[in-house]
């Protein structure tokens, strides 16, 4: 298994950080890494995800748990399992404010020759922490 993470303290509730964090075609305002966002944040739904590491394509999804002001997970990849990517949203109350946790892991047999091939995703892993936050804060 791989995997990227990133944690941010953010200056608002939980229940804030969810109303932005839950408004999927909403990240294009504040995420500097997505340039498109199709369908509806929703249990069980599909949706699309279009980033600027690899433009021009769609990463397809489905929103595996949504438990609101608190944990969010996506998840998508290959048939079979050959690879798979699982993103999960935490938010944890802390002080006034929220910890926020973001981290996908990626499985399968194919994980090993996928992975050289991907760009390096930390950079806009942590771009998205920094406008949620500035996001959530600022509404």
């Amino acid at each position: 298994m791989k995997f990227y993470e990133v944690t941010q303290t953010i200056d608002a509730t939980p229940e804030a950080v969810w109303a932005v964090l839950s408004d999927g075609p909403g990240f294009v305002d504040w995420d500097s890494g997505i340039v498109k966002f199709e369908g509806t944040i929703g249990l069980g739904n599909k949706i699309k995800l279009f980033s600027e590491v690899s433009p021009g394509r769609a990463f397809p999804l489905k929103v595996d748990t949504m438990e609101p002001a608190r944990r969010l997970v996506f998840k998508g990849g290959m048939p079979f399992g050959l690879f798979k990517g699982v993103r999960t949203y935490t938010l944890t109350p802390e002080g006034g404010g929220t910890k926020f946790h973001m981290r996908e892991e990626y499985s399968g047999p194919l994980l090993n020759m996928i992975w050289k091939s991907m760009p390096d995703l930390q950079p806009s892993f942590d771009k998205f922490a920094e406008g949620l936050k500035a996001k959530a804060e600022n509404n």
